[in-house]
């Protein structure tokens, strides 16, 4: 299950980019043809984002399509798995999405200290 680790770089890098700020919400896009189940993404993230500043935020997921264009006609054929052909018979085809696995998107609130909390000292 490879999408734990997978899961873990993501509350890693999203919770590096939010310093120190509270992450509501996190969006990502998911190609169809990337072998990453989006399932086990959701499954994974609120485990692994616990103790983080990733903990709470809600998981927005987007699955992209596969798409290619075929190198003999120039359609754009969508592409339901590695090989396909296109309609005029060409399996000569470019990949043009569904493979990638992108942090599109996160939100931040900042972290609001509790009122009971000791000031830090100033240095000096």
């Amino acid at each position: 299950m490879h999408e734990l680790s997978i899961t873990r770089n993501i509350v890693a890098i999203v919770g590096e980019r939010a310093k120190d700020e509270r992450v509501t919400e996190v969006t990502l896009e998911i190609g169809l043809l990337s072998a990453v189940l989006p399932d086990s993404i959701r499954f994974c993230f609120d485990i692994v984002a616990k103790g983080t500043v990733v903990e709470g935020a809600r998981l927005n997921i987007i699955e992209v399509a596969g798409l290619g264009r075929c190198r003999a006609c120039g359609q754009d054929v969508e592409l339901r798995q590695h090989i396909a052909r296109c309609p005029c018979g060409s399996s000569d085809l470019t990949r043009l999405s569904g493979e990638q696995l992108t942090i599109k998107q996160m939100v931040t609130t900042p972290c609001v200290q509790p009122a009971d909390a000791p000031m830090p000292l100033p240095r000096g």
